[in-house]
């Protein structure tokens, strides 16, 4: 009688485990450092702390990010970007589906990325393609985290 409670015991613990994904914990405010684009072998980086600001908000299902220009869009500078949509993270598998973008044709796309998180820095890379452009290339950004 011992041997099939004990079994029925084990059998027990184990069904009720609650398995998980391991991921990272990319929750929060990040600003944007830099940003650099690779398109036909040509690297262009935008140092967002200067004359730009770029953030994004990531909560626990959709993420949004805000962009701009710091001389309000009085000069050649101006620049706004904005969009949002909800993600899915597994492990460092991050995919952010776009729902709303002020670039009209890239909603309603998936962007897969990488993601690492190395103290309060995140880093995201991945390829950006928007079919129906001249979009294909590689984005690498580097966020710090926002203190609250």
């Amino acid at each position: 009688m011992k041997k099939p409670l004990g079994f029925i015991l084990v059998v027990f613990l184990f069904s009720s485990c609650e398995t998980k994904k391991t991921s990272l914990d990319i929750t929060g405010t990040w600003k944007l450092l830099s940003g650099t684009l690779i398109e036909n072998n040509v690297a262009t980086v935008t140092d967002y702390t200067k004359d730009k600001e770029f953030i994004k908000i990531i909560n626990a299902t959709h993420f949004a990010f805000l962009g701009h220009d710091l001389n309000h869009g009085k000069d050649s500078s101006a620049y706004f970007s904005s969009g949002g949509g909800p993600y899915s993270l597994t492990d460092s598998s991050y995919t952010e589906h776009l729902e709303y973008c002020n670039e009209r044709q890239w909603e309603h796309n998936d962007f897969k990325f990488t993601v690492s998180i190395n103290n309060d820095t995140l880093q995201i890379k991945g390829i950006e393609k928007v079919e129906g452009t001249n979009v294909n290339r590689l984005n690498i950004e580097k966020y710090i985290r926002v203190k609250e």
